[in-house]
């Protein structure tokens, strides 16, 4: 079974993440490896599509990233 893409408004996903790790002022670098951290296989470059809205982002990724910034999928999503 492959992994659900969420294709919706990938756009303002990446910058809603962007905004709120920025208003936490954490670095794109530390994400990505609390991801890697938590199992989630991304690079800082796919990070960095994501958060441009160049690259669809993954459900895993999603819920990784809502973790890492102490975020709500609200939040994320709006």
């Amino acid at each position: 079974m492959s992994e659900q893409k969420i294709k919706q408004d990938a756009i303002y996903i990446g910058r809603n993440i962007k905004n709120i790790r920025k208003a936490k002022n954490i670095k794109q670098i530390d994400v990505v490896r609390k991801m890697q951290l938590m199992g989630v296989d991304i690079t800082r470059e796919s990070f960095v599509k994501i958060e441009r809205g160049i690259q669809h982002i993954y459900a895993t990724q999603l819920k990784a990233i809502k973790e890492i910034l102490d975020t709500s999928y609200d939040e994320l999503l709006k």
